[in-house]
């Protein structure tokens, strides 16, 4: 039987990197696994991109959100679709329940990732990433 490719979910924060910093996260993601993988990211997380686009962020914001839908396009991701779920419950219960690889910054989400023994990614000294296993 053939076994699922790795899904690697990247939240919104991780996907303003490259703008921000300038890591190039696909290859470092490239570099990290060494495995067969789809990039996917929430529903939720493409709308508060197009949020941030449009309207909130500030101009190096604006350009990190416009550059990060362009990325969502070009690399073909995948949505999951949360539905009235917060995004980061969302995120826990599909990366826990197929050990799925998330890509974030975001402290509280590494956390509970952590503790339900989910791999994740994340930027190391604002110049590189690596992958902590969970």
């Amino acid at each position: 039987m053939k076994r699922a490719m790795k899904q690697v979910i990247l939240d919104t924060n991780f996907l303003l990197i490259p703008e921000i910093f300038g890591v190039d996260i696909f290859s470092e993601i490239d570099r990290l696994l060494n495995e067969r993988y789809e990039l996917w990211i929430m529903d939720k997380s493409l709308d508060e991109l197009k949020k941030i686009a449009e309207t909130t962020g500030n101009g190096k914001e604006k350009r990190a959100a416009r550059l990060a839908i362009t990325f969502v396009a070009v690399k073909k991701m995948g949505v999951h679709k949360a539905g009235e779920e917060y995004v980061d419950d969302a995120i826990v219960r599909l990366a826990e329940k197929d050990k799925h690889v998330v890509c974030t910054q975001d402290q509280e989400l590494k956390r509970k990732l952590k503790a339900k023994g989910v791999s994740v990614i994340t930027l190391r000294k604002m110049d590189y990433l690596i992958k902590v296993d969970g």
